[in-house]
């Protein structure tokens, strides 16, 4: 199998595999309970950093296999390579600046507060969490929301008319968001694009995996 994906329910790996799946491509997945660097046996061999998701491609040979830890820029690697796909905006396009602004806004911005609420809400024992910095990092997460608030006013879709990997990374970013009850905060418009982006067939079979509420890397 040329293609492969390791992913643990309600992860990062949702936005590869989501990916995967809009573009319909033929892929391996490895499904692991969280944390994999301490409940999947050799999992810090394939990947020394034990994050998720892992991804490989070994199209090209044995030589020359492709390994990839950040989820959009393994999105984006798919949409490059599988492609042509309107999934991706090309750099002749007027929103391609937007394009990739979205696709690291998607992590750098938007998820990046939502882990600090994870850490200190969830995964730390009771007494070493910290509701402060929760608190804190929410209003964070929830100021920067207002760009997308905007975007979407008069959008279906971030950038180019079109549902793209964009909508896919941001779209993660929402979910998670859902998870850690951080929804309550979603202005009009932010509300309405996620319920248009949870409607779509390939973002139902990407969290096929999710039937339990996750715990997210």
């Amino acid at each position: 199998m040329a293609l492969k994906l390791w992913h643990c329910a309600g992860s990062r790996s949702i936005r590869p595999l989501w990916t995967l799946e809009e573009m319909g491509l033929d892929y391996d997945i490895e499904v692991m309970p969280f944390p994999p660097r301490f409940l999947h046996p050799g999992y810090t061999e394939i990947n020394p950093i034990g994050t998720v998701p892992f991804f490989t491609d070994d199209a090209a040979g044995p030589d020359a296999v492709v390994e990839m830890t950040e989820s959009a820029g393994i999105s984006q690697y798919l949409v490059d390579k599988y492609g042509p796909t309107d999934l991706a905006v090309l750099p002749h396009e007027h929103d391609y600046g937007a394009y990739l602004n979205w696709l690291h806004r998607s992590d750098a911005t938007l998820t990046f507060p939502q882990t600090l609420v994870l850490r200190y809400t969830i995964l730390e024992p009771e007494e070493s969490r910290l509701p402060k910095v929760a608190e804190d990092y929410s209003k964070w997460f929830h100021s920067r929301l207002r760009s997308l608030e905007t975007a979407t006013a008069d959008n279906e879709f971030l950038c180019a008319d079109r549902f793209t990997i964009a909508d896919v990374a941001v779209g993660f970013a929402l979910y998670l968001a859902e998870f850690l009850r951080l929804s309550e905060g979603f202005k009009p418009n932010t509300m309405a694009y996620y319920q248009r982006l949870k409607a779509r067939a390939g973002f139902q079979r990407a969290i096929k995996y999710d039937r339990t509420l996750p715990i997210t890397e």
